[in-house]
């Protein structure tokens, strides 16, 4: 895959690192006085990406873990052992032999995987820790994790190679049903706030491009906007002036921006619409509109690959962002 962005640090940022906001990794309340998720071996596998056949053999060879069974001989986790497989797994991948994990206590695993979250640069280890700030709906841990990397990377790099994966990862648990809407929408929103935390810091008075307007929008009824976002981010950071119309817009309300504004850049992810059998009308009814304009389209997403432009330079596809930013820049 291409890179997301090719110019590398050009948002530095402006969240200072706030190390003493971090939350140790340990359940500090009663977990008896609350009502538990259960989650089966096939989530913890989900979760963690440790294997069943692995993780059975931990619990016999190690004791690591102690689930109850139902009738039917069934293992269901409480969410302590889940938190205590996620961070057995944070550590095996840091190279600590499974042997020496099961020697250590609780708190001795969840002070060594904080060291790890706070002053490592391993993608893996962050998402792993993410993944226990999505267990919790702990924000704090969330922020911390986040904004320890953006302050050393800056948010293109790390939206990219933390929470694109991270994200991805979440979508494999919500079809194995893993995780429960409640979680993905904590997480999404605090991704989203994130983002225009940071777009919101770039001020009125950066654009430096004034050949060029970008309109980001997406299909009617598509709502994955996070990447959408991001590159608004970026074309912003870049010096250039972006609208921003969002989630479900249909293609009279985009010639309308054309009528008011002329010809502009559209950029649009398709993730999920429009469906395979209404995509080609779709495209046709963009070349129809737009035919006499000197407007361009820019789409990448799940949806369009290996579709072929009706029409070349009035649409123009992608394979993935990261082509899509460069083109449009250059």
């Amino acid at each position: 895959m291409s890179p997301f962005f090719t110019i590398r640090g050009v948002f530095a940022s402006l969240l200072e690192t706030q190390l003493n906001f971090y939350r140790p990794l340990v359940v500090t309340h009663d977990i008896t006085t609350i009502q538990m998720q259960e989650f089966s071996i096939k989530d913890l596998e989900s979760y963690t990406g440790i294997k069943a056949h692995t993780i059975r053999i931990w619990e016999q060879r190690y004791g690591l873990l102690k689930p109850e069974r139902t009738d039917s001989n069934i293992r269901k986790y409480s969410d302590r052992e889940l938190k205590m497989l996620l961070n057995v797994s944070l550590l095996n991948n840091r190279g600590h032999k499974i042997s020496e994990i099961a020697g250590m206590s609780e708190d001795e695993m969840a002070k060594l995987v904080e060291h790890y979250a706070t002053s490592t640069q391993n993608d893996d280890t962050l998402i792993g820790t993410l993944k226990l700030a999505m267990l919790n709906f702990d924000e704090i841990l969330f922020n911390s994790i986040v904004d320890l990397r953006i302050a050393s990377q800056g948010l293109e790099h790390t939206y990219l190679n933390v929470l694109t994966p991270f994200m991805h990862q979440i979508g494999v648990m919500w079809l194995s049903n893993a995780i429960c809407p409640a979680q993905e929408h904590f997480i999404s929103n605090l991704i989203r706030q994130k983002l225009y935390t940071h777009i919101d810091r770039l001020g009125p008075d950066l654009v430096v491009h004034q050949n060029k307007t970008f309109v980001l929008y997406l299909p009617e009824l598509e709502f994955h906007e996070l990447s959408l976002i991001m590159l608004n981010f970026a074309l912003r950071s870049r010096g250039y002036r972006t609208i921003y119309l969002g989630q479900s817009v249909p293609i009279e309300d985009l010639y309308q921006v054309y009528q008011r504004i002329g010809d502009v850049q559209f950029i649009s992810l398709f993730t999920t619409q429009p469906v395979s059998v209404l995509l080609p009308g779709y495209l046709r009814k963009l070349v129809e509109q737009f035919s006499g304009s000197q407007c361009e389209f820019h789409l990448t997403g799940g949806v369009i690959q290996g579709t072929k432009s009706p029409e070349l330079g009035l649409v123009n596809i992608y394979s993935d962002l990261g082509q899509l930013l460069s083109a449009v820049v250059a």
